[in-house]
């Protein structure tokens, strides 16, 4: 039997023209780090993230990337590398996750609360050569870290990214808990990471096209080991063009609790890129309580 043109194969065009729902979409081409730069110039000044009461604008969101990105090129990291990053919702999660795809490397995202094996295995799965967490999950790392290809330990801390007030709360009562890193620990510390980007005096911008690799999440593992997934630059931005293609009520600057985790595809492509793709405003929960 012929088949007819394809509007007339699909099955929900009639509930789409209902609803004012488009049939077809032109989706973006280029990377996830081009989509929200794109975005950022339009709204400079729109507030991209929220964490703990404070305020990050677009405009500071993609200076903060940028900075990453240039730290990350001057530790060696190049083009098709996985960077592991085990965080929470915080803001140095976001800006390594769109740093790593700038430089034209790939993020493999990990529960920090992984069992050290587990952590192990997703090293060696990805061959990641360099590795993103927090100071509490310093000692994690550092117990297998022989058994990887990883050269590099970057610690960000929670107080880093707090305001000044919230940072003193912070520290008399989450901070006292954390385990203290040795000072000759063979890491780099966030703020020390983070200076190194001004030696970086080269182009560290790696052209990336939609169908390039950038993202590893990982399979529950409910039917076996878990899997790596690799996921590209074209599935994160489709996604976000669909979702508010399909809410027509979205609006840029409207705000989306990020209370999924970054190792979720859910928290990740539609909590963060999809509203950071759209103008919107992901206010970061770091650890999801119900109060």
């Amino acid at each position: 039997k012929q088949l007819g043109p394809i509007n007339e194969r699909i099955p929900w065009k009639k509930v789409a023209k209902q609803q004012g729902l488009p049939l077809h979409l032109d989706y973006f081409e280029g990377s996830i780090y081009d989509k929200i730069e794109l975005i950022a110039n339009q709204y400079p000044n729109y507030t991209a993230l929220s964490f703990m009461g404070k305020k990050i604008s677009y405009k500071t969101m993609i200076e903060e990337i940028n900075k990453v990105a240039k730290a990350l090129k001057v530790i060696g990291v190049r083009e098709n590398d996985c960077v592991t990053i085990a965080l929470p919702n915080c803001p140095q999660a976001i800006y390594t996750f769109y740093a790593v795809n700038l430089i034209g490397g790939i993020c493999n995202m990990v529960h920090p609360l992984s069992a050290e094996k587990e952590i192990e295995y997703y090293l060696q799965l990805s061959n990641s050569i360099t590795a993103v967490t927090l100071d509490q999950f310093y000692h994690k790392f550092e117990s297998i870290r022989n058994n990887t290809k990883v050269v590099n330990i970057i610690i960000a801390s929670i107080k880093d990214a707090l305001s000044k007030p919230i940072r003193a709360g912070y520290m008399l009562t989450e901070g006292l808990k954390i385990e203290r890193i040795p000072k000759e620990a063979p890491v780099i510390r966030w703020k020390q990471f983070m200076d190194m980007g001004r030696h970086c005096f080269y182009n560290y911008r790696v052209q990336r096209n939609a169908d390039d690799p950038a993202v590893i999440l990982y399979s529950g593992g409910t039917t076996g080991t878990t899997k790596g997934i690799t996921l590209t630059n074209f599935n994160f931005n489709a996604l976000s063009e669909q979702v508010i293609n399909a809410n027509p009520m979205f609006r840029p600057g409207d705000k989306m609790l990020a209370a999924m985790p970054l190792f979720h595809g859910f928290g990740l492509g539609v909590c963060v890129h999809t509203m950071l793709a759209q103008g919107g405003r992901c206010i970061l929960i770091p650890r999801f309580t119900a109060k």
